[in-house]
């Protein structure tokens, strides 16, 4: 390809609205264009690496025999209804109706597509097991767009979905897709690790998400460092130590605590540390409120609470919520309430040892002294649902943790019988007895996989692509446009390494070098060969390696292999 003829549209300053550096780097190199909030234009390299990725994956899916379908976007609302996740999904789905006011949805994922299609065919366990995937265009109406490729309203994903007999084989099919994410990962050239997670709204009884490290993740990651352990923060249970806590001492004592609905604005007023105080946080269920209690030096975590009280969603509870109830923001604690059908409260058991707090004392600018929850939280739900943090241990080994932040690029889910029960996909045993399917759902985040890979390598002057995914692999620039013998010499150096299979993009416009240096690092060809000076006086390429940096200088005739040496090194 010559870059005159190449369509990307490079520019000089960093988008003003990007917030990362993926998002930045691919509007800078000519990558992507934006129509609107959540919504871009692939340009030819960020396709040329789409489809490279692509690639990676069928190669990967064949290797364990997965089998490429491609399945409508637009999915009927009736199978969802069926599922029971039609009103469950919440407003990130795309819903629309056709002319006939039938509803319909753009699908965010495809279990129950899926699963309606394999209920037609599939009816023996001689068919079994099986296993298909797609790479399609995925569709979820975000709230708030952002990231660039990391958080869109159209995404590139691979699904797949695994059909068993029973658990045992399910857990077979989940762990060659995990086999298989390791390796697609690890091709792709990024820095990644396997981590517990929570199944949230595809359910199922064990998940694992595939996590890039990236100081730009969303999500936060527990790694120990003396056992294999990791997992996201939201399903790491922090551990609590047995602590004996007297349920005596002294008698509770109100104080007036005027204005003072916070944390930190309690402890300035009665001088006291936030290790002493007692926090609350209000969740609405679909049918009852849900009190989460914890130290005050600790955050919620409400993916655990979620899961405890059976929600897809639980969002906060506000304020004219929790007074229809006769609470009082600000000012909440267990005490004096009694759990019912509409109140559920859950405590963790860190509190549950607290043995001289302070709390609220669900009355207007009033705090408790002297708290003791073992003795005035009775009847409570006592459950861990404090997020884990670098000062707890490791909750498998007691060891060392950190928390990393991370870019979730891949996920997959023991399904069990979730969807083929719902939607009544049943096969026959060999005694002719009927049982649903044990399902497993497998996904990767394709164009988000491109955009993880620039979070993970990138420098001041722009892109670093890993060579097995990188638009071009080698770029050749003749240093003097206006030179004929550099043009000619760079030309003819294109036209072999073109012939030997490697992907070369030679930079014939008529700038200036040091633009079409710039341009080079910017878009992050692995390799570049620059026909210079050095060529006109002793026929010597410069061949620069963009990762290390490293600069070598060889006879133009050796220009080819040392290429495909330095190629087959980066690999």
């Amino acid at each position: 390809m010559r870059a005159s003829q190449l369509y990307s549209p490079t520019l000089r300053e960093m988008p003003a609205d990007a917030e990362v550096m993926s998002h930045k780097l691919m509007l800078r190199a000519g990558f992507i264009r934006k129509l609107s909030a959540g919504l871009y234009t692939f340009l030819p390299l960020a396709w040329r690496t789409l489809r490279k990725i692509e690639t990676i994956v069928r190669e990967e899916m064949d290797a364990i025999d997965s089998q490429e379908i491609m399945m409508p976007i637009i999915q009927p609302a009736e199978i969802w209804q069926q599922s029971g996740r039609w009103g469950a999904y919440g407003e990130e789905m795309f819903r629309l109706q056709d002319r006939h006011q039938r509803e319909f949805c753009l699908g965010p994922t495809h279990e129950e597509m899926i699963t309606t299609l394999v209920k037609m065919d599939v009816s023996s366990y001689k068919q079994l097991p099986l296993t298909l995937y797609q790479i399609q265009n995925k569709y979820r109406d975000e709230v708030r767009p952002r990231f660039g490729l990391m958080r869109s309203r159209e995404f590139i994903m691979k699904d797949g979905y695994s059909f068993d007999a029973d658990p045992a084989s399910m857990k077979v099919s989940y762990q060659k897709m995990y086999d298989a994410y390791s390796r697609i990962f690890t091709r792709c050239g990024l820095d990644f690790r396997p981590v517990e997670a929570d199944s949230g709204a595809i359910g199922g009884s064990g998940s694992h998400e595939f996590m890039a490290f990236a100081k730009s993740g969303e999500a936060a990651i527990v790694r120990c460092h003396d056992c294999d352990y990791a997992a996201n923060i939201e399903v790491a249970c922090p551990q609590t130590p047995d602590i004996e806590s007297e349920a005596a001492g002294v008698e509770l004592e109100k104080v007036a605590t005027p204005n003072q609905k916070t944390i930190e604005a309690l402890c300035q007023f009665l001088q006291i540390d936030a290790a002493q105080t007692i926090k609350v946080v209000m969740y609405q269920a679909e049918k009852k409120l849900v009190m989460a209690v914890v130290p005050g030096t600790a955050e919620v975590n409400d993916v655990r609470v979620a899961g405890l009280v059976g929600a897809v969603e639980l969002p906060l509870a506000g304020d004219e919520e929790l007074q229809a109830h006769g609470l009082i923001p600000g000012y909440l604690s267990p005490i004096g309430l009694t759990p019912s059908d509409g109140l559920e409260i859950i405590v963790d058991p860190k509190v549950m040892q607290m043995t001289d707090a302070v709390s609220g004392a669900n009355e207007a600018d009033t705090h408790f002294r002297h708290v003791i929850p073992q003795r005035d939280f009775p009847d409570v739900r006592v459950e861990t649902i404090r997020l884990i943090t670098d000062e707890d241990v490791c909750p498998k080994c007691g060891g060392h943790i950190t928390i990393d932040r991370g870019i979730e690029v891949g996920q997959v889910f023991q399904l069990g019988t979730k969807y083929s029960e719902s939607l009544g996909a049943m096969f026959l045993d060999q005694n002719g007895k009927s049982h649903p399917f044990y399902m497993g759902c497998y996904g990767i985040g394709v164009s988000r996989t491109m955009a993880a890979t620039i979070e993970q390598s990138y420098d001041d002057d722009g892109i670093i692509w890993p060579v097995a995914i990188a638009p071009y692999q080698v770029v050749v620039v003749a240093a003097n446009s206006k030179n004929e013998e550099q043009q000619q010499a760079a030309e003819q150096l294109y036209n072999e390494l073109t012939r030997a299979g490697i992907e070369t993009v030679f930079d014939d416009r008529k700038e200036r070098a040091g633009i079409k240096f710039k341009d080079a690092d910017l878009i992050g060809y692995p390799v570049r060969v620059t026909v210079g000076k050095t060529f006109i006086e002793d026929g010597e390429v410069e061949i620069k390696v963009r990762r290390s940096g490293e600069v070598t200088k060889v006879k133009s005739d050796k220009a080819l292999s040392t290429v495909q040496d330095l190629l087959a090194s980066l690999a």
